[in-house]
């Protein structure tokens, strides 16, 4: 039986309960469709390296490619450089002691205020064809990230941003375009999103014109910005074969001095080796990607399936070793004449470990690496940071900041809140905890993330109670930024996030062989005492305050996810208060929540075992809160009534949360005891919904290092495999309903909830299971601390 599951795991093409699976490469029923036209920028189709970004869009016989590229900032400071060495931490905390608000709230929200620091928009190739050609369709080819655009009569346009190479390729079929045009990204109306989020128009920058130039096949303008930044857009064009192709280079002074002479060559050699060639390396690429690992769902899910492998692609387009990490729009900024959406900044209140939420499970380790590299690269300017504005040592990352790591300002409770560091070194932790990659831990995760610890712990001091508070403390966005935003130290936002952040020093140093430091960083846990809750358990936002109505962000129960500090495997305290605070948050309401509200909320219902309320957050943000294109947009575009927030920004954190959620129903391996070492627990299918009685996973990546692959039929688990990423024991959690495994080695023992074996790195322990009973079939039992349905 374990040979024939081996070979049915390993083969192309297997069916059960209504299920294909095909591999790890997405079926084509998984691309992303649109019928034409499309006639905005933010839902075109989405192509991407990690460095250069495209749009795709258009109708008739207009084809446009919106481009950008990760590293076109504009740096400048709104007023005054290094704002924020005299506007302190400390000298804002004695004013809001004398309640002076306004004057901190100037101070620390006016830098925001400018229309500078942003990231830039590069431009954008204009096609316009042959009068005998028609745009019918356009398409996203996931399995070889590949734009189509299909044309009446039959032929299609394709394109590709190579997965190799810093270039675009267009091969246009028929005959010659009657035009291409570069159109640079200030050259048309102002434009700009009308709303709260607007970033105002590119002609604000006072950029100097363009200049356009031209030499056989090839055209180009090169855009003087700021700073000694400058850019140039190329495009050259061969006919070939009854096609024409066109190459397109985005080159900056990052790159080099002459971005002209640079981008033509690159242009050319693409040229030179044709179409062909390079999509044949580019696919090779992804098809390694894909093959990381998979995720079939039944059916009855295929709009949540689509979102799932659509933001796995944006993990390969958008996020790239070696190149920025993705800002809030990724490299798909603003087309419209204006500066992208809240500065396409990094926000560190959310967005930002949102956006790299995902990466883990699906094993995109390279991808994930590239903000952690980010992160690591500034460490000196995060330290400058710390001493300049905390008056610490350690290091810290603003909360709100631009790609050199500048604090931008803002919302001064949020944008300079020194638990948003905390909460970035979690990202750290958990790429070590899914890696086990002792180096990474040794040389990177430790360092930045006791670098965090140092500056938190300067910045704490012992309360009247004895406790360490921080001088100020908020939770984001609660309030807003008036003065009841300023809550009593700490907030349970901040508690979560520092007490998170000490079990998880403790627990590194204790790998690390530091048996002293692990011990401090333990008792600074201790230290900041328990989180704030009424008399029902019900956890409040600070010590006196409840959650006063609907809200957006989740900051009050982040210790229910993505920390794993109040659990469903907990004591009772746990379990009340996961139940009275998620009915409070269920008696609110949604109405004031944002679609990345939606997809949060389903990441955290299933981390508690709510398979059902998983399901319909994750249905509600799939229906109402993205874009035809996928891109989750903030407020609800069906004005159906789940939000009062009904405009059209996007950003990517949504989406990437819509993943993780997948992830978290079908695989969970946290710890139920923080800060202790190697005490993970693996999951399979623990919050699986009732409607998806047919499911699978490959090599889902699990705490540990561990691939593990499970299958369920007809609503019971079938079927697991784990390969350990490790030596040491590896545990599973029985949620088996009484089925017992037959185990494909010995050594495995169950004591209490759990089966434990111990393996060497890279052994293999396998389990198949009895056919379920009836009543077995309905669905194994979730762990859920749950006493009714919420």
């Amino acid at each position: 039986m374990a040979s024939l599951v081996r070979a049915l795991m390993a083969g192309v093409v297997f069916l059960y309960g209504g299920l294909v699976c095909s591999g790890a490469v997405p079926p084509a029923d998984q691309n992303l469709v649109l019928e034409a036209p499309i006639t905005t920028w933010d839902e075109a189709v989405p192509l991407g390296n990690g460095l250069m970004g495209g749009l795709l869009w258009g109708e008739a016989q207009t084809v446009r490619l919106s481009l950008d590229r990760g590293d076109l900032w504009d740096e400048r400071p709104a007023g005054e450089r290094e704002w924020w060495k005299t506007r302190t931490y400390a000298k804002a905390a004695a004013l809001i002691a004398k309640q002076e608000y306004d004057t901190v709230n100037d101070w620390w929200d006016s830098p925001y205020n400018g229309v500078t620091p942003t990231k830039l928009p590069a431009g954008r190739l204009e096609v316009t064809l042959d009068p005998t050609q028609r745009i019918t369709q356009f398409e996203l080819n996931l399995a070889t990230a590949e734009g189509i655009v299909r044309l009446s009569g039959g032929a299609s346009l394709a394109a590709f941003f190579s997965a190799r190479d810093p270039v675009a390729l267009l091969r246009i079929p028929g005959p010659a375009p009657r035009s291409v045009a570069l159109i640079p990204s200030g050259a048309g109306p102002a434009g700009g999103d009308a709303g709260p989020s607007s970033g105002g128009a590119v002609s604000q920058l006072g950029y100097p014109p363009a200049q356009h130039g031209a030499e056989g096949a090839a055209r180009w303008y090169v855009q003087d910005a700021a700073d000694g930044l400058k850019y140039c857009v190329c495009v050259a064009q061969r006919r070939t074969e009854g096609a024409t192709l066109l190459a397109v280079a985005v080159t900056s002074t990052n790159d080099a001095a002459d971005v002209l002479s640079l981008a033509r060559t690159r242009c050319a050699a693409a040229l030179e080796a044709g179409y062909e060639a390079l999509h044949a390396s580019h696919a090779q690429w992804w098809e390694a990607f894909w093959n990381q690992s998979s995720v079939t769902l039944p059916p009855v899910a295929l709009a949540i399936s689509r979102q799932y492998h659509l933001v796995r692609y944006f993990h390969g387009a958008a996020s790239r070793r070696g190149a920025p990490p993705m800002p809030l729009q990724g490299v798909w900024t603003a087309d419209n004449g204006g500066l992208p959406p809240w500065k396409g900044d990094y926000h560190n209140d959310l967005n930002t470990q949102m956006t790299y939420i995902a990466y883990q499970h699906a094993g995109h380790f390279d991808e994930g690496l590239s903000y952690l590299d980010y992160l690591w690269d500034r460490r000196e300017v995060f330290a400058e940071f710390a001493r300049g504005f905390y008056g610490t040592s350690g290091l810290a990352c603003p909360g709100v900041m631009s790609l050199a790591g500048q604090p931008l300002g803002g919302w001064g409770q949020y944008s300079m809140s020194p638990t948003m560091s905390a909460w970035s070194a979690h990202l750290f932790y958990l790429h070590w905890r899914y890696t086990a990659d002792d180096a990474f831990l040794r040389e990177r995760a430790y360092p930045w993330c006791s670098g965090v610890g140092t500056c938190m712990l300067g910045l704490l001091k012992p309360g009247a109670d004895g406790l360490l508070k921080l001088p100020l403390s908020s939770s984001p966005e609660i309030f807003d930024n008036s003065p009841r935003a300023w809550l009593e130290p700490n907030s349970n936002y901040d508690l979560m996030c520092l007490k998170m952040l000490f079990l998880a020093l403790q627990e590194m140093a204790d790998a690390c062989g530091e048996l002293d430091k692990a011990r401090r960083w333990a008792q600074a846990a201790a230290a900041l005492g328990d989180f704030h809750t009424d008399d029902t358990g019900l956890l409040l936002v600070d010590a006196r305050t409840p959650l006063p109505s609907s809200h957006r962000h989740l900051s009050n129960i982040i210790g229910l996810y993505p920390f794993n500090l109040i659990t469903c495997e907990g004591d009772a305290v746990d379990a009340r208060r996961i139940e009275a605070s998620l009915a409070q948050w269920d008696a609110l309401g949604t109405s004031a929540w944002c679609g990345y509200s939606f997809s949060w909320m389903s990441c955290l219902r299933a981390r508690v075992g709510d398979a059902e309320g998983a399901l319909r957050y994750l249905d509600d943000f799939c229906r109402a809160f993205v874009l035809r294109n996928g891109f989750h947009a903030n407020g609800d575009q069906t004005q159906s009534g789940l939000s009062s927030f009904t405009y059209r920004p996007f950003t990517l954190e949504g989406n990437f949360l819509a993943a993780q959620a997948v992830h978290e129903m079908l695989l969970q391996s946290w710890s139920p005891t923080p800060g202790q070492r190697d005490t993970e627990i693996i999951r399979v299918f623990p919050a699986v919904p009732q409607r998806w009685a047919d499911a699978a996973f490959t090599d889902l990546r699990a705490e540990g290092g561990h691939r593990v692959s499970a299958r369920r039929e007809h609503g019971a688990t079938t079927w697991l495999r784990v390969v350990a990423g490790k030596d040491g024991t590896v545990r599973i959690r029985d949620n088996f309903d009484g089925r017992q495994p037959v185990w494909n080695r010995d050594g495995v023992e169950k004591t209490g909830e759990q089966f434990a074996v111990r393996l060497q790195k890279g052994e293999t322990l396998e389990a198949t299971f009895a056919a379920a009973t009836e009543a077995q079939a309905r669905h194994d039992r979730p762990a859920v601390c749950l006493s009714g349905d919420l």
